[in-house]
């Protein structure tokens, strides 16, 4: 890989995370590259302003941060497919990070520029909201009689949708459509759709099911739905699903994307939500990655409560 141009994003209110990213630009500094510093956080979108001020894009952006960081990162970056390599400097459960000891290793960023490493492609999600007034909620290319482009929302780990004004209406109603077909009516506190990076997050919390990154599928959980037969699915990766909130003009729903605050969506109005047309491309360091042993060591599975010698089996 060649590295003319890097980005360094760390995370908010960390200060080991800010003297990393002063130590990475340094090093990187030494072998002639450009390196830009950018903090990214709740409050802190650096994105945008990189975007529009920096003359060109990055070989490689290094996000030092947590899971949080990464997914911020991979939303702006993603679609422009620029390289995001990650480490958990600050940050908690870190499923989508290396270890902070391989930033000491004499050799990272040798074996960057030879090519020492693998890329992960992560699937995305790509939601679109469609207010016009023949509610064909297309994905791509414009409604009838529109006269510009919906606005895009990606993310990596899920899109889900919750009442916007829970002190008016703490429920929503959402009717689910898949591949043209209604398939239910969820009424309880909303409903999350996941990727398969996106399983051990919010989608797990809510019963779903653990997906190896590796597999291309959407996730579709109800959040506290008031009926017991409402239960996980998991759709094939080319499914397009439409949501349609229902009820009193009032019962406003928000989309939300990793977390991130979307757009409010009202009833008569619909979203249309699918496997986006990017991956995020995540750099991969270790040589032996075992994506159960970072399930077992990050959700404290049974043998990693304990300090023992593995089982002969």
């Amino acid at each position: 890989m060649q590295l003319q141009r890097v980005w360094l994003i760390y995370r908010a209110d960390s200060p080991l995370a800010l003297k990393e990213a002063k130590a990475c630009a340094s090093q990187l500094e030494l072998l002639g590259v450009s390196v830009s510093i950018a903090m990214s956080g709740l409050t802190a979108d650096p994105f945008p302003g990189l975007l529009a001020s920096e003359p060109e894009l990055p070989d490689l952006a290094v996000v030092l941060g947590g899971d949080g960081t990464v997914l911020g990162a991979a939303r702006h970056l993603a679609v422009l497919d620029v390289p995001i390599l990650c480490f958990n400097v600050g940050g908690h459960l870190g499923f989508l990070t290396h270890e902070p000891g391989l930033l000491r290793s004499d050799t990272l960023w040798t074996r960057i520029l030879e090519d020492h490493f693998a890329m992960e492609r992560r699937m995305m999600l790509q939601a679109v909201v469609n207010r016009g007034d023949d509610l064909a909620c297309p994905v791509s290319g414009l409604p009838s009689g529109a006269t510009s482009v919906e606005e895009r929302h990606w993310a990596l780990n899920d899109i889900y949708l919750r009442p916007y004004r829970e002190d008016l209406a703490p429920t929503c109603t959402l009717e689910l459509e898949i591949d043209g077909e209604v398939v239910d009516q969820v009424r309880g506190d909303g409903l999350i759709l996941s990727t398969p990076t996106g399983s051990t997050g919010y989608a797990m919390a809510a019963g779903g099911p653990i997906l190896h990154p590796g597999i291309d599928a959407i996730i579709v959980s109800a959040i506290c739905p008031m009926s017991l037969s409402s239960r996980p699915i998991v759709l094939p990766p080319r499914s397009r699903l439409v949501i349609w909130p229902l009820g009193d003009s009032h019962r406003q729903v928000k989309l939300w994307k990793d977390g991130a605050a979307g757009e409010v969506m009202a009833p008569g109005e619909c979203c249309v939500i699918q496997r986006a047309p990017h991956h995020a491309l995540m750099v991969q360091l270790e040589q032996n990655p075992s994506y159960y042993r970072t399930l077992s060591r990050k959700l404290h599975w049974a043998g990693s409560l304990v300090d023992s010698m593995p089982s002969p089996n």
